[in-house]
């Protein structure tokens, strides 16, 4: 399976703190914004990895990212020119998907939980046509709303319904079999000029062949695309990190942890970020590693509760 984050737009609902810098790259707590999704689909199995992002932005990415090889993956670049919807991520990545099944996360989507690489790992290994993940929320009316049969088949979806006929709110992490291209060029652009998510993922509802994962009560899921969100889950991160005294969306963490890299090249990841939290929160993961295995032991991969 392949990987792509949607990380373009004009974050106009952020200004006037994105009118100079992708909303994508802004800090949740610690961390860029764009670690949280590109940590979910390494968490998912993910190894390669496409990042669309508008012209402006896409050389900022690859100055943070650049090709992946340090975490044992490959990240490549696309741009997107405007704002053409979601579906158009199919269009774009094309070539990069190929025959393949692929994973889409937007760019600005937090998911957080024990489990959860394991979950992502379970669905993707069942190859469904497409996968949508679910969660539940307290205003329905702003997300896309989903009908759901109780074996987890989606009859029908909403996009900010008036009326919700469910909670169930469709999140921003997605997995489709490779025909998703040749249904994304099928799309005709909604009145505001988008190829819409919910018009793709309807003409798999029509077939019967869209179903849902619910994220349950032991998930979070958070999106960044207002203040007032940034910083709910800038917060959430670090009274989570506070309190447990591990990182979340740590990419080289997660790297080590799915067998991505080596002890040593963590330890030198770690030194190359040296005068900084980060940096010794590296190394002393390292330095653990090292302990455990002199132990006899081997640290737990994916389970953790960073997952």
């Amino acid at each position: 399976m392949r990987g792509i984050i949607l990380a373009g737009g004009s974050g106009t609902r952020l200004h006037p703190i994105t009118k100079a810098v992708s909303k994508h790259l802004l800090p949740v707590f610690d961390k860029p914004m764009v670690y949280y999704p590109l940590s979910v689909l390494m968490l998912a199995g993910v190894r390669d990895i496409l990042l669309i992002s508008t012209p402006n932005d896409l050389s900022l990415f690859e100055r943070l990212l650049g090709t992946g090889e340090e975490l044992g993956i490959r990240i490549s670049y696309a741009e997107q020119p405007s704002p053409r919807g979601i579906a158009d991520a199919f269009i774009i990545g094309a070539d990069f998907i190929g025959s393949d099944a692929v994973a889409l996360i937007l760019g600005d989507n937090i998911f957080y939980g024990q489990g959860l690489g394991a979950i992502l790992q379970a669905e993707a290994a069942v190859k469904s046509p497409c996968t949508l993940f679910g969660y539940r929320v307290q205003d329905p009316g702003r997300y896309g709303v989903a009908t759901v049969t109780k074996s987890g088949v989606v009859t029908k979806i909403e996009e900010k319904p008036a009326r919700p006929k469910s909670n169930m709110a469709i999140t921003g992490l997605y997995l489709y079999g490779p025909d998703v291209v040749s249904k994304a060029r099928t799309l005709t652009p909604s009145s505001r000029g988008e190829l819409e998510i919910t018009d793709l993922n309807n003409l798999y509802v029509a077939r019967g062949e869209a179903k849902l994962v619910e994220f349950g009560r032991g998930m979070a899921w958070l999106d960044t695309g207002t203040h007032e969100s940034l910083i709910e889950a800038s917060n959430f991160v670090r009274i989570l990190q506070h309190r447990q005294g591990v990182f979340i969306a740590c990419l080289e963490e997660v790297a080590f942890r799915m067998g991505y890299i080596d002890r040593a090249q963590l330890a030198a990841l770690g030194r190359g970020l040296l005068k900084s939290v980060y940096g010794d929160y590296l190394l002393s993961l390292a330095e653990i590693s090292a302990k455990e295995s002199r132990a006899n032991t081997s640290p737990d991969k994916i389970e953790a509760v960073w997952g």
